[in-house]
């Protein structure tokens, strides 16, 4: 049996960044879903939690386990599952990107505590800054594919 702990930090939006999750107590209840359903899908969360336009999740990437399939797995059936228990007004979407990168053992327990913080970091910053911010702290750039 191998032995993996692959950390990786993944950020998801809303759909056009609408803020569907706008209560603490909702926020709360889909993030202990996106948990258990993980759990159920042999999906290690270690962290959650995200404020009204956006999530943040801390996992650790199995053996079997692409970036792809979890991202679908997480973001697909909490959407789903938002809808089919009419949790929000409107239809409930997740935008199609999502950020992830990799996070050391040494750096653990400082991005638990960013995830952890997120309702007082939005007190002051939106999420189109954080954003931004992860943009050019981990040099993301779009690629064309060449195909076009």
């Amino acid at each position: 049996m191998p032995f993996v702990k692959v950390y990786l930090h993944l950020v998801w939006s809303t759909k056009n960044r609408v803020p569907y999750l706008n209560s603490k107590e909702l926020r709360l209840t889909v993030w202990n879903h996106i948990r258990e359903n993980a759990h159920s899908k042999g999906i290690f969360v270690d962290f959650i939690n995200g404020y009204s336009d956006h999530c943040h999740c801390l996992v650790s990437l199995g053996t079997a386990q692409t970036i792809e399939k979890i991202m679908m797995l997480l973001k697909g059936e909490s959407a789903f599952w938002i809808n089919k228990n009419k949790l929000t007004r409107e239809k409930f979407e997740w935008q199609d990107e999502y950020f992830a990168v990799s996070v050391s053992e040494s750096a653990i327990d400082k991005v638990r505590d960013y995830i952890k913080n997120q309702e007082d970091h939005h007190r002051t910053k939106a999420f189109q800054e954080e954003y931004e911010e992860f943009i050019v702290k981990f040099g993301f750039q779009k690629i064309k594919d060449g195909l076009g």
